[in-house]
This record gives C-alpha cells, structure tokens and sequence, in this order.
C-alpha cells in the first residue's frame, strides 16, 4: 500500500517532491501552502486522519505552529525547512509531548550527509596542524532567505564538535538559480585543499526526503538524515 503524504509548503521543493512521490511509493493526498495553513489552520484531525507521514518545508515562522498541528493530529513529520533553529527546543517538546516520529534535516540529499561525514573526519586530521587555516563557502539562488545556509551551518558546527577550533570562516552567495554548493576548504602555507558538494538540481533534497518518510512511517522519536542512511 503505497504511503499517504501530505506536503506543507508548495514552493519549489513541494512541487519537486509532489513530481517524484509515485516512484517512491507515495501518494500526495494533501498539499498546503500559506493561503490555506496560516499558523497551521489547514492541518486540522479531518484531513489528516488517512495521513502518514507529513513533508513540511514551508517557512521557519510556520514551524512551531505546523508542529503543534501535526503532534495533535499524530502525524510523523520529516522537516526539511530551515532558519527555526532559535526554537528547536520547542519543537523537540512538540515532537516528545505528542509521541510523533521526526525526521529533520538542514539537507536531505544522501550525498551531503555523506560529504558531511568525510568534512568531520578531515576537521579531525586537521584539528592539530596549527598552519592550516579552514573557511566554508556555500552558494545558493537568489531567492533563498537564509545565509548561511542550514547545511553550512551544520557543517561548521561539525568541524566544531570534530575538535577543529580555530577560525573557520564561513561566508555566502546568493546569486541566479544556483541549486546549492558547498566547498569546505583548509590552507596551509603553499597548499590548499577543498572539498566540494555540487547539487545539480533539487530532486536530490526530493528523493532524500521521500526516502525518509518511508523510513519513519513506523518510528517515534527525534532522528536525522543520519538515521535514515544508518550513518555513525
């Protein structure tokens, strides 16, 4: 039987996410946007009684509302908006109080989770050569709100927890219709070394996060994109 979803937020990543579901198994029976769910109105026990798992990237001052909504409604949520970070606690106490499964993310696509894996490794190499210096650039469209990104964010906070202490600096472009890039760089005295995550189009934030309502359809708790790809 194929997964009932319903999509909070219709922009550029919904109707991304609504192109793709029939090949993960998914059937979008809701979509919401801000005409129809102003602090979570759409999200109501009548429409979400057939839901399984609800995909929300909307706005980060719709996160809080929408998550009251969907812990009363139980439903699982996999949450891929960004920019809420200041209110994570209360969306955790959601989350916990109401027994729902979520899966949240800064980026859904399998490939910058694993990129993030390999930047945490080489912060570690680097953490105890003091010659070397690290910056993090990410690049974005022009219609994106926040700088930096979710994902450059999380990537320097795990060069942090990776021991690397020093000044990294992190900085950004938003420009054109650029899907998302990440460059993670450390330079010595006559050597550099980057690391880089290119996205070619969005269907990879799609795809990662149709895979992770399959994955938590049946689960409780708080996870990452980490859990889904049974990353360590």
């Amino acid at each position: 039987m194929n997964l009932k979803v319903a999509l909070i937020g219709y922009g550029r990543m919904g109707k991304a996410i609504d192109a793709l579901a029939e090949s993960y198994s998914c059937d979008i029976v809701e979509r919401l946007d801000i005409s129809d769910n102003t602090d979570g109105a759409g999200i109501t026990a009548d429409r979400f009684n057939a839901i399984d798992v609800a995909i929300d990237f909307s706005l980060a001052d719709a996160v809080v509302p929408n998550m009251k909504q969907l812990g009363a409604t139980n439903t699982n949520v996999i949450l891929g908006t960004t920019g809420w970070h200041r209110d994570e606690q209360k969306v955790k106490d959601i989350a916990n109080e109401t027994g729902i499964g979520v899966v949240h993310a800064a980026n859904f696509s399998i490939g910058v989770n694993l990129f993030q894996a390999i930047v945490e490794h080489s912060a570690t190499l680097f953490a105890d050569f003091d010659d070397f210096g690290a910056w993090i650039h990410e690049s974005h469209h022009s219609a994106k709100q926040d700088a930096p990104s979710g994902t450059g964010l999380a990537l320097n906070s795990a060069m942090r927890s990776s021991g690397y202490n020093r000044n990294i600096d992190v900085s950004s472009t938003r420009a054109g219709s650029i899907p998302g890039t990440h460059v993670v760089g450390f330079d010595g005295h006559s050597e550099t070394l980057t690391l880089t995550h290119t996205a070619r189009d969005r269907s990879i934030f799609a795809r990662g996060a149709l895979e992770a309502a399959q994955w938590i359809k049946a689960r409780k708790g708080w996870f990452t994109m980490r859990d889904v790809i049974g990353l360590k």
